[in-house]
């Protein structure tokens, strides 16, 4: 089993900074890509930013500029650096993590999971 922990949640004012923070443990061989979602109250969960093993980084329309992900593949975390937020961020942020559990020769377990989710209010 894999488990998330995401931590650096809470309430922010417009303009203002915040970074969330990822941690993966658990039975996992490897990990392909680490990423953040976010749902708003109301709308539909979308994808806010992934990052791959070697470090390409997708983002989401509304966050390019604004935000920045990374993440360390030796401690397995990935953070979210937010700055410039909108009311718009306000939204439940969830970790995903994508990789594969070697199971014997030649078997790999798909393996995705996906946090419990740590809230973000961006108001004044």
């Amino acid at each position: 089993q894999v488990q998330l922990v995401e931590s650096g949640g809470g309430v922010v004012q417009p303009g203002g900074s915040l970074r969330l923070s990822c941690a993966a443990s658990g039975r996992i061989s490897s990990i392909n890509m680490m990423g953040w979602y976010r749902q708003a109250p109301g709308k539909q969960r979308e994808l806010v930013a992934t990052i791959r093993t070697r470090g390409s980084t997708t983002y989401a329309d509304s966050v390019k500029g604004r935000f920045i992900i990374s993440r360390d593949n030796a401690k397995n975390t990935v953070d979210l650096e937010m700055k410039s937020v909108i009311p718009e961020d306000t939204a439940v942020y969830y970790c995903n993590v994508v990789g594969s559990d070697y199971e014997g020769p030649g078997k790999y377990r798909y393996v995705e999971v996906r946090g419990q989710g740590i809230r973000v209010t961006v108001s004044s």
